[in-house]
């Protein structure tokens, strides 16, 4: 009923139940306004708009018969004494009143094949999303796993952000950017990238080797874009891409010890939050002096190496994007982040210990409702919790062969 009212543009707050009710309230308004009108004043004709209220209204044949049927009713029992002027009166009623049953008839299956068609769309299109960005697992080689994703397109789940998790024979790797602009047009660099990823952090043993491969793949992404769009322009490995794309970045690796290594390339600092963070506040993470983004590295960037810190047990760390930090209210106020994510994960705990997904989820609808529910920028956010009680792999040559655990 939803859906079909979304595709009517019936407002959703609107109660179900009066969009039944509203052809026969009609009907009894004409009825009252007929008994008191003066005579030579018929308001009869207008029963003729019930048909057509129910159709808006409901968007089902059934309703339209319904409401066709109850105008006809009304209309014939008043023929009751009537005289021969009257009589012909109620007939033309009656003929505009089976029109316009009929019309809308026909408008309210034409309307349910198209809310049937959109309902396909949507489903393809959510199939499609989410196997370019895949529901994260909830665990990882020891570490708790949750991700939200706000896109800037209404209706979309994927934009110009990505993330993704894996566990790899070096401990468990992840993913989170953001690529230049956003929403729907971004959609094929973070499909490049993404598959990039999948197979580079399986196949490399260190950070800088996956960043050169994402770096190589997304100026081979852009060349390619680039001669399809612009034919004229030979498509040769020694020609700079035509299409101006980067990528802010940040690569993370955690080993089941919590040894953490992290590659930034121009993205915002993660934060550290929970058990043993000064004061039980969120911290910045120091990554060190940021490489440039993602496709204007050289390769002297590629190179540097990766910086190091540890993950204590019950410490989560923060991914986000700048559509977070970024993110504004209608007058013009920054979202608060680090209050924010204080504030969430105090309130994402259970049995006194942080709580991944409940964390996420927090943090996401407390930037939702910062941004009216419209964020102007797609927005994503990752948390990566070393639980306080370790849960080691089932299998752990499993994870080794990257084949994924069940």
């Amino acid at each position: 009923m939803i859906r079909i009212r979304a595709v009517l543009g019936v407002p959703y707050g609107t109660p179900a139940v009066l969009m039944y009710v509203l052809p026969g309230v009609w009907i009894a308004l004409v009825l009252v306004v007929a008994a008191v009108a003066p005579d030579g004043v018929s308001p009869l004709p207008a029963l003729a708009v019930a048909p057509a209220i129910a159709c808006v209204g409901s968007g089902q044949r059934q309703c339209v018969l319904v409401s066709g049927v109850i105008a006809l009713v009304a209309l014939v029992a008043g023929l009751v004494g009537q005289g021969a002027s009257e009589v012909r009166e109620r007939l033309g009623t009656g003929v505009a009143v089976l029109a316009v049953v009929a019309l809308c008839f026909w408008m309210a299956g034409r309307r349910a094949g198209l809310a049937a068609e959109l309902e396909r769309t949507r489903e393809i299109a959510v199939a499609a999303q989410r196997v370019l960005l895949r529901p994260l697992p909830a665990r990882v080689n020891g570490y708790a796993v949750a991700g939200e994703y706000l896109s800037a397109n209404l209706g979309a789940r994927v934009g110009g952000d990505l993330y993704e998790v894996l566990a790899t024979p070096y401990g468990l790797r992840a993913v989170l950017g953001d690529v230049r602009g956003h929403g729907l047009a971004a959609i094929d660099s973070v499909a490049a990238l993404l598959g990039s990823f999948r197979e580079a952090a399986y196949d490399e043993p260190e950070l800088t080797g996956v960043l050169s491969r994402l770096d190589r793949s997304l100026h081979r992404h852009l060349r390619q874009r680039s001669c399809a769009e612009h034919p004229a322009v030979a498509d040769t490995e020694s020609q700079n891409p035509v299409a101006e794309e980067f990528v802010t970045l940040l690569l993370v690796q955690l080993s089941d010890d919590g040894k953490l290594e992290t590659v930034n390339c121009g993205h915002p600092q993660p934060f550290v939050t929970g058990p043993y963070a000064t004061g039980e506040r969120p911290r910045p993470l120091a990554v060190g002096e940021p490489l440039p983004p993602l496709g204007l590295l050289d390769d002297g960037d590629r190179a540097a190496p990766a910086h190091h810190g540890v993950l204590l047990p019950g410490q989560a760390l923060v991914l986000y994007t700048d559509g977070l930090q970024d993110a504004r209210n209608a007058s013009g106020t920054f979202f608060p982040l680090p209050e924010a994510v204080a504030a969430a994960a105090a309130t994402a705990r259970i049995g006194g210990a942080l709580a991944a997904a409940p964390f996420a989820r927090a943090l996401s609808a407390a930037a939702l409702r910062h941004t009216g529910g419209r964020p102007a920028d797609d927005m994503a956010l990752l948390v990566l919790l070393r639980d306080v009680a370790r849960v080691p792999l089932r299998n752990r040559s499993a994870a080794l062969s990257g084949t994924p655990r069940r």
